[in-house]
């Protein structure tokens, strides 16, 4: 199998026999709307095609905007992959992405990367550096440093289009904050709280832990060793890893955290600038061990002025009963519509939806997740402003993020949660992260990129080193 180092050494000219690939030509995206049109179908492979992949194949196939000729699945053939191959029978498969790559890289311009957290990083740097477009879910990956070689990989290759997949970062949610903010309606914001209450991601393992699962029997389906990538070895546990509880472990995910923060604070990031932190503390830890995120979390960012911006406190929320609390006015805990369905369901609330809330000095705004837009609360401020004419309105009906994701590598749009956005959002969730395993705070130097009161916690940026045979991956 080819590895990385070698793929450079043979392909100078990454996906060469692709002008639209982007990795050494010359065209960019708008000369190369005008050479073949914008209504062409992109060819694109898929990394990772159960659970939340089938999700994501199924969202790009409503674009009709796709062709599939790849299909990419550690557990192919497994009970939760045999959906999206029966509705790409014309798809080429493959269990590891690298054979994938060796054989099929011809045959595809994008790649979606639906992997657990922890894998997103080679896959993306295999795709980036062969010139074909990611989409990457959320959030970009689970170290500071991944994170920073994946954006520092994008700039290398300009032509290739990012996108992490936060939905809502094209939906309502987005292009209201971006007016409001413009209007300066959204002005003065000194302190923001984001929750996430359910418990959708807790886990039932005894917080006392004090070494990982014991192994037990690997599927016949599942390539485990594929599955683990540059992670250093674990043996296979049933019902502790594979299928969605990853999520918990800090080998392998980053918790409520990096799975929810991505559709709570993604506008708030952005559109307020926010950058780097330069102090992040846990103020409130249950159940803290060294294996697996607590079952409650509170911790504080705190975020210096920008321009003409004030300091702001973001304090972020997570736990069936970590509910912080909400001002007066603050309204009902209706169902959001804009959650998906979990298993076709509603997500229903417990005690509170997840959301956030957004303080100014004159003013105070409600939010939902994913793609709902804020509201001015109390309801009574908002009716009394929307009668004066002080509510500016919103563009809507705008492409989804999936649709612009494909008018992007088309040329129509930018994408608009691309790596230079993504980036710095996900690496606020790698340091919470940080102080999460760790339990105490941690003081980041916003220019040196570096954890200073703390080397452990520096250190943690970094990571373990990858296993042996995924060390060219970090080499950008």
């Amino acid at each position: 199998m080819t590895t990385r180092r070698e793929f450079f050494r043979k392909s100078a000219l990454a996906g060469a026999g692709l002008v639209f690939a982007g990795a050494s030509s010359k065209v960019n995206a708008a000369s190369y709307q005008r050479i073949v049109g914008a209504n062409r179908r992109i060819n694109i492979a898929h990394v990772g095609i159960g659970n939340r992949g089938w999700e994501i194949i199924r969202d790009f196939d409503r674009t009709n905007m796709v062709n599939v000729t790849a299909l990419c699945d550690v557990d192919l053939g497994g009970p939760n992959t045999g959906q999206a191959v029966a509705a790409h029978p014309e798809a080429r498969t493959f269990k590891d992405f690298r054979e994938m790559f060796d054989k099929a890289s011809h045959e595809f311009e994008a790649v979606t990367i639906n992997t657990p957290d922890f894998s997103h990083f080679p896959v993306t740097m295999r795709s980036i550096a062969s010139g074909k477009h990611v989409f990457v879910e959320k959030p970009l990956a689970r170290t500071f440093l991944e994170v920073d070689l994946m954006e520092k990989i994008a700039k290398k290759y300009p032509n290739v289009v990012t996108a992490m997949c936060n939905q809502g970062h094209s939906g309502d949610n987005y292009h209201q904050f971006r007016a409001w903010k413009e209007a300066g309606l959204i002005k003065d914001i000194y302190a923001v709280t984001a929750h996430m209450n359910n418990a959708r991601r807790w886990h039932p393992w005894d917080p006392s832990i004090h070494r990982f699962p014991r192994e037990t029997p690997t599927p016949e389906t599942l390539d485990w060793d594929a599955w683990l990538s540059q992670s250093f070895w674990h043996d296979f546990a049933e019902g502790y890893y594979h299928q969605g509880q990853w999520r918990g472990w800090y080998s392998f995910g980053m918790g409520a955290l990096g799975d929810w923060g991505a559709h709570l604070i993604d506008t708030v990031h952005r559109f307020l600038e926010l950058g780097m932190p330069y102090e992040v503390d846990p103020t409130h830890i249950t159940y803290h061990n060294d294996y697996f995120f607590p079952m409650c979390s509170t911790i504080e960012f705190k975020f210096p002025a920008r321009g003409n911006m004030p300091p702001l406190d973001l304090t972020w929320y997570d736990g069936v009963h970590n509910i912080p609390m909400v001002p007066e006015g603050f309204g009902d805990v209706p169902v959001d519509p804009n959650i998906p369905t979990v298993a076709g369901q509603p997500f229903q609330p417990t005690r509170l939806a997840p959301g956030k809330i957004l303080y100014g000095r004159d003013i105070t705004f409600r939010g939902g997740s994913h793609a709902s837009a804020l509201q001015i609360i109390p309801a009574e401020r908002a009716r009394a402003m929307e009668a004066a004419g002080q509510v500016p309105d919103f563009p809507r009906d705008q492409s989804n993020h999936f649709e612009n994701f494909c008018l992007a590598i088309n040329g129509q749009e930018e994408s608009r949660s691309n790596f230079e956005v993504a980036g710095p959002l996900s690496k606020v969730f790698c340091l919470g992260v940080v102080t999460q395993r760790l339990n105490r705070k941690i003081r980041f130097d916003r220019q040196t990129n570096q954890i200073i009161n703390d080397p452990i916690a520096n250190a943690l940026l970094v990571g373990p080193p990858p296993r042996k045979g995924w060390e060219d991956y970090y080499v950008v």
